[in-house]
């Protein structure tokens, strides 16, 4: 653990959080895509089952059980609440996350470090989360209406990969023969598709204009 590490998770929390706000505050998932939410739930399900098998820490364990309860509770939100579901644009939500999913288990069943169960799910969860957001990103795209909450989450979660990107180099510099690859390529690549988010999120913000992202 180290303050990048830690800054990282607790980004990642904040951004949960942010999420869970809006819908259960608001009533309202709007601009919120439930095939992301689906990714999310699988990739937290395949890279946490360890979690019945290996203890780490409590720290370690209570995050573990956060972001799966977290990813379960919001695909739930929008699928059954009475109030929140009619707010799911499902017309607009239509990347097919499925054409995600398949590359995702070949790739993990070809490239992974052992080639066991446990650790081609892993890689499987690395491959998944890389590519996760894009359903996100196509429905912002589509969405003339962020609201500030959507905004808030989608850039939490890309500064969460950001500097877990960081605390990648501080260990690579501090601790010994710290090198993985499949775990770097695949927050590079992901980080990368939040590049054009970024920059129209600090313009609004520059501006303090509504956000946009170009058709």
């Amino acid at each position: 653990m180290n303050i990048f590490r830690l800054a990282g998770d607790m980004t990642h929390l904040a951004s949960v959080l942010v999420l869970l706000l809006k819908i259960h505050t608001i009533k309202s998932c709007a601009g919120v895509s439930l095939k992301t939410q689906e990714l999310y739930a699988i990739v937290f399900t395949t890279r946490y089952l360890d979690i019945f098998t290996d203890f780490i820490s409590l720290y370690n364990t209570f995050m573990k059980l956060i972001f799966l309860g977290s990813s379960y509770s919001i695909v739930w939100y929008i699928r059954r609440h009475k109030i929140v579901r009619r707010s799911y644009d499902k017309n607009q939500d239509t990347f097919r996350h499925v054409f995600l999913i398949l590359p995702c288990i070949v790739l993990a069943l070809l490239i992974n470090e052992k080639l066991t169960f446990k650790e081609v799910l892993w890689a499987f969860s690395l491959y998944l989360e890389a590519v996760a957001i894009l359903p996100q990103l196509v429905l912002l795209q589509r969405t003339k209406n962020i609201d500030n909450l959507t905004g808030q989450y989608v850039f939490l979660l890309g500064a969460y990969r950001a500097l877990y990107i960081v605390n990648w180099i501080y260990r690579y510099f501090t601790e010994t023969h710290f090198v993985h690859w499949i775990t770097w390529i695949s927050g590079l690549v992901q980080t990368l598709l939040y590049a054009d988010f970024f920059y129209y999120y600090f313009q609004s913000w520059k501006t303090n204009q509504k956000l946009q992202l170009p058709a």
